[in-house]
């Protein structure tokens, strides 16, 4: 299912700008603003292959986001929380870059 799919369902408050994933490992998440989310090419997957996601691959689901580097694409996401403000996730307090944009090698905060 497509992440803009989530937010018609849910519809977030006007002033929230950033999500926040919680995932199934102890004390990970991962961050983006909300409007890296929106493109058509994320995705909340539960699928694969016709049936349900292998926990390998971070089932029940995982988020996708093709144009960030993989630290974003998180696996065994429990919890999507919107926000009116950024908040570093897991690997952004540990020196890895906030955008992780592969187009612009963006890799570690510097």
């Amino acid at each position: 299912m497509s992440f803009r799919a989530i937010t018609d369902i849910v519809r977030p408050k006007p002033e929230a700008r950033f999500v926040v994933l919680t995932c199934g490992d102890a004390g990970y998440t991962t961050n983006l603003p909300l409007n890296v989310l929106l493109d058509d090419d994320v995705l909340l997957a539960i699928r694969h292959n016709g049936g349900p996601l292998p926990l390998e691959h971070g089932g029940p689901m995982r988020l996708v986001v093709p144009k960030r580097y993989g630290w974003k694409s998180a696996k065994w996401v429990r919890q999507v929380t919107f926000l009116d403000r950024d908040e570093p996730a897991y690997w952004e307090v540990r020196g890895y870059s906030n955008t992780a944009d592969p187009w612009k090698e963006d890799r570690y905060a510097f």
